[in-house]
């Protein structure tokens, strides 16, 4: 599959809104602002839109149970630190303060889960094909893993707060990948190149000005965000990691990406539930030594655990980009095995399969 029959060029878009020449040309900052954005909403609504995502953040539990998950969390990190065959060596010197603050950057650069609702043009479905295609194009250019988590998180920040027409939903993704790319890269494409990935369905001037519209409309607040493969990190500790559990849980966490549910899950959680469901597929268990590195507890992971379940047994799943690139023998075929498991538990017929071997690559 190429990038170009994953999403339409702009012009093949059935939308009211089209391109001139006098279009592309435009110097105006008012003028900027229309090459993305349809509709602004006022500042007020933006406020209270921002303040309102984070009521939605999940799993939402009651004050009680959510107590009772960090008494549990907290015996065992108790447990950990008395143990006498703990290692303290095995992270750096400030990393319990790191990790702290990275909890507290988490929600806010969580995007509102329920922006699609107002939006007149996309869909979530739109939204997972552009995701797709985001996946392919970071892949083909060889950019590092956090690049693209920050793009999409970028994209979902700004649909949250801008109304954006089909026609400019692909324009969005680029100026996010490029955008990313500028913050994580060590030789980032240049903008030449981005123009390249959309098949010059847009100008080199398009990209630069959106861009500037993205920066502007998030408040330039793009590095604060960690994403799943951080936690993923600290995580794999817990069974010296582990390739096999290690690179599924890669594929599982990415699978996130193109599911809106997983919007309202904070990027140590979703870390949480792939490793998770990552264990459960290779028959293993999530031991407390996986509670202490993680900081939740089995109860926590079930609900996520179910929908990743749900989404990965979806029969047009297998069709998206992101199950080809697993599928290669260099991620030990990730994609097929979680696949058929998913489908097996789905269909009540379990899955017998095995996960290759980092030795049978």
């Amino acid at each position: 599959m190429d990038i170009e029959d994953v999403l339409p060029p702009p012009e093949q878009a059935q939308v009211d809104i089209e391109r001139d020449e006098d279009e592309m040309s435009i110097e105006g900052e008012e003028e900027v602002e229309e090459m993305i954005v349809v509709e602004d909403k006022e500042e007020a609504q933006d406020k209270e839109e921002a303040e309102s995502s984070q009521a939605y953040v999940w799993p939402d539990a009651p004050t009680h149970r959510r107590l009772k998950y960090a008494r549990e969390v907290e015996a065992v990190r108790e447990v950990f630190e008395d143990d006498p065959d703990y290692d303290p060596a095995m992270v750096a010197e400030y990393a319990d303060e790191i990790f702290e603050y990275m909890q507290k950057l988490e929600e806010e650069v969580m995007p509102n889960p329920d922006y699609m609702d107002s939006q007149l043009e996309i869909t979530w479905e739109m939204r997972q094909t552009l995701v797709d295609w985001l996946l392919q194009a970071h892949l083909r250019y060889h950019m590092i893993p956090e690049t693209v988590w920050i793009a999409i998180n970028v994209v979902d920040r700004f649909l949250s707060k801008r109304v954006v027409s089909l026609a400019r939903l692909q324009l969005v993704g680029i100026s996010a990948l490029f955008i990313a790319a500028k913050y994580e890269e060590i030789m980032a494409p240049s903008v030449d190149e981005f123009v390249a990935m959309a098949e010059n369905g847009y100008t080199r001037d398009e990209v630069l000005k959106g861009e500037r519209i993205i920066l502007q409309t998030l408040g330039f607040h793009i590095s604060h965000y960690c994403s799943p493969y951080s936690w993923m990190r600290k995580i794999s500790r817990a069974d010296d990691y582990e390739i096999q559990t290690r690179t599924l849980c890669k594929f599982l966490v990415e699978a996130t990406l193109l599911d809106y549910r997983f919007l309202r899950a904070k990027p140590s959680l979703v870390a949480a539930v792939g490793m998770y469901t990552s264990r459960i597929m290779l028959g293993g268990d999530w031991n407390e030594a996986f509670v202490f590195h993680s900081g939740f507890t089995e109860e926590q992971l079930v609900p996520g655990h179910e929908l990743l379940i749900e989404k990965l047994a979806e029969k047009s799943f297998t069709r998206l980009y992101l199950v080809k690139k697993y599928a290669n023998k260099k991620f030990l075929k990730a994609s097929t095995f979680a696949i058929k498991w998913a489908r097996g538990i789905v269909e009540g017929t379990g899955c017998t399969d095995t996960m290759l071997r980092d030795d049978q690559v």
